[in-house]
């Protein structure tokens, strides 16, 4: 295993969009608040943090699409989900990529061809994205292909 493999059996390094590139566990610690030892399967991201941190300071925080995790912190209340969550890159190329649920789909080459093929896993089976099955689930396919149109912003 080379030094520093960060990201271990995961395919990807930092600024992939697959799960080498993207998974990152988050450690919070607060004593007389989170329960120490707690371990949530919360699926978040970053603009998570603002709503959290707000919500924390007890201000608002501003619109957009990020979801306070004070209910899996502190473990209260029930913890709203997201529908999915996406990612884009502008280097090298252009890339992007929508989770949702258990489906990862990516998408390369986004500069040349925006609406090229997608690779499709199935994450809760195949976490290290070995097998790209998007031949077999072209229904779902086209549901990412269309979150990834709408989530789309350009430069």
């Amino acid at each position: 295993m080379p030094f520093f493999d960060s990201n271990g059996r995961l395919q990807g390094m930092q600024r992939d969009l697959y799960e080498g590139g993207i998974r990152v566990p988050m450690i919070a610690r607060w004593p007389g608040h989170i329960q120490a030892g707690a371990v949530s399967q919360h699926i978040s991201g970053f603009q998570d943090m603002l709503p959290t941190l707000s919500q924390l300071a007890g201000a608002e925080a501003p619109a957009g699409d990020g979801l306070s995790m004070v209910p899996t912190l502190l473990g209260k209340g029930d913890q709203l989900q997201h529908d999915h969550l996406s990612w884009e890159f502008l280097e090298q190329g252009g890339r992007r990529a929508v989770l949702q649920g258990h489906w990862k789909g990516v998408r390369q080459n986004t500069d040349n061809t925006p609406d090229g093929p997608i690779e499709l896993y199935d994450i809760s089976k195949d976490i290290e994205e070995a097998y790209n099955i998007a031949d077999q689930h072209l229904e779902v396919v086209a549901k990412l292909a269309a979150i990834m149109r709408e989530a789309h912003s350009a430069p």
